[in-house]
C-alpha cells in the first residue's frame, strides 16, 4: 500500500491581506503551513485524484478564486464578508504531464494558485479522493489546458463548475484531429486504460480534421465511442465550438465558422448522425455557440475569442472559455449526465 505524506491541514493567518506566517510561530497550529505562500500552495503528492477543502475569509471582506496545475480554474471567485469564513471543496486530477498530454511534464505534485480581487485563505486540507467520478475530455486546442495567457480551452474552465466528488481529466491536446488522436500513444492509448465504469468521456474533435474524408471521420468517431464503452465508460459526443467568421448579414459563415472542411465534410452534422446511430448523448456546442456568437454580433463576440489580442477567431479567451464551459455544464445537468448536486450552478 502506498503511503501518502498528507499531513496537509494548513492554516494561513490573514489580516488585511494574504500573509503566510511560519507554523512554528503559533503553538497549536496544525503542521503543513510551509506548503503555502501568499501566492498559493504546493503539495508533494503522487499522481492521482485528490479532494481539496478550503476555508476562505479573513478580517476584511475577501474575494478568492483558486486555480491549479496548468491554469485550471478549480473554484470560482467567492465572496466572504469581513470576519466570516466559508468552506468550499473540489476534486482535482494530478498527473504527468499536468497540462497538455504531449506537452512538458510540469511541476510534480499538486500546485494551487490563489486569485480573485482580494484573496484570503484561512485553511486548506488535501486528501486522496474516494469514489470519485471522472469526466475525461478528448479534444483539441479549443478544449485543452492551455499553458499560457491569453489562451484558454473550455475544458480548462469546466472544473470550477464541479463540486467535490467529480473531477475533470483533460486529455485534450492542441492540433489534434480524430486521426492523430487515435494514432498518438500519449493520447487515446493512454486515456482508454484509465476509463472506469461510469466515467464520462466527452469527445470534441473536428477543428483539425481539415483533410479527413467523411467515411474516415465517421469511423474514427465510432472507434472512440466503442473504446469508451469497452471500458464501461459513457461516451458523450460534442460538436465543435464555432469560429468567429461572419457573413455581411451578421450570420456565421456556413463553411469556415461552422466547421465544414475543404472536402465538404460537415463535421457537426456527422457528429450528430453518429450520436443518433450509436445512441450516444450529444452536446450540440456548435448550435449553442452559434446562437450566442450571433446574438453578440460582430463587435460583442470579439471578447469571447482572442480577436482583440491575437486577431484569432478560433481560440477563446479566459472569458470566452468560461462562458462555453458554462454551456457544457448546463447540458451535463439538463441531460442528467452529471448529478445536479455535484455541479455548481450559481
Amino acid at each position: 500500500m502506498r503511503r501518502f505524506n498528507l499531513a496537509l491541514l494548513t492554516a494561513v493567518a490573514l489580516a488585511s491581506g494574504l500573509t503566510a506566517v511560519p507554523a512554528q510561530a503559533h503553538t497549536g497550529r496544525p503542521p503543513g503551513l510551509e506548503n503555502c505562500t501568499a501566492a498559493g500552495c504546493h503539495f508533494d503528492v503522487p499522481p492521482g485524484t485528490y479532494d481539496v477543502k478550503v476555508l476562505l475569509g479573513g478580517d476584511a471582506e475577501s474575494h478568492t478564486a483558486i486555480s491549479g496545475e496548468t491554469r485550471r480554474s478549480l473554484l470560482p471567485e467567492t465572496a466572504v464578508a469581513a470576519g466570516e469564513r466559508a468552506s468550499r471543496s473540489f476534486t482535482v486530477n494530478v498527473r504527468t504531464p499536468e497540462g497538455e498530454p504531449t506537452g512538458p511534464d510540469g511541476t510534480p505534485g499538486l500546485d494551487l494558485a490563489l486569485g480573485g480581487s482580494a484573496p484570503a485563505l484561512a485553511g486548506i486540507k488535501v486528501t486522496p479522493a474516494r469514489h470519485t467520478r471522472q469526466i475525461f475530455l478528448v479534444g483539441d486546442s479549443t478544449v485543452c489546458d492551455q499553458p499560457g495567457d491569453p489562451y484558454s480551452g473550455w475544458g480548462q474552465q469546466l472544473p470550477q463548475y464541479l463540486r467535490k466528488g467529480v473531477s475533470v481529466a483533460n486529455y485534450a491536446d492542441s492540433g489534434e484531429s480524430t486521426v492523430t488522436y487515435l494514432a498518438e500513444p500519449r493520447l487515446w492509448a493512454t486515456v482508454q486504460p484509465l476509463i472506469r465504469p461510469g466515467d464520462l468521456v466527452l469527445v470534441q474533435l473536428a477543428h483539425n480534421d481539415k483533410t479527413t474524408d467523411e467515411v474516415t471521420y465517421r469511423a474514427n468517431l465510432e472507434t472512440l465511442v466503442a473504446g469508451v464503452r469497452e471500458k464501461g465508460g459513457n461516451p458523450v459526443l460534442v460538436t465543435p465550438i464555432v469560429r468567429r467568421w461572419f457573413n455581411s448579414d451578421g450570420t456565421l459563415n456556413n463553411g469556415t465558422a461552422l466547421l465544414v472542411n475543404g472536402l465538404g465534410v460537415d463535421h457537426p452534422a456527422v457528429i450528430r448522425s453518429v450520436a443518433a446511430a450509436e445512441d450516444v448523448p450529444l452536446i450540440d456546442l456548435t448550435a449553442k455557440t452559434k446562437t450566442l456568437v450571433e446574438s453578440l454580433g460582430v463587435e460583442g463576440s470579439k471578447a469571447i475569442y482572442l480577436y482583440n489580442e491575437k486577431r484569432d477567431n478560433t481560440h477563446t479567451s479566459v472569458h470566452g472559455a468560461t462562458v462555453y464551459a458554462g454551456l457544457v455544464r448546463d447540458e451535463l445537468v439538463a441531460q442528467g449526465l452529471a448529478p445536479a448536486g455535484l455541479v455548481r450552478v450559481g
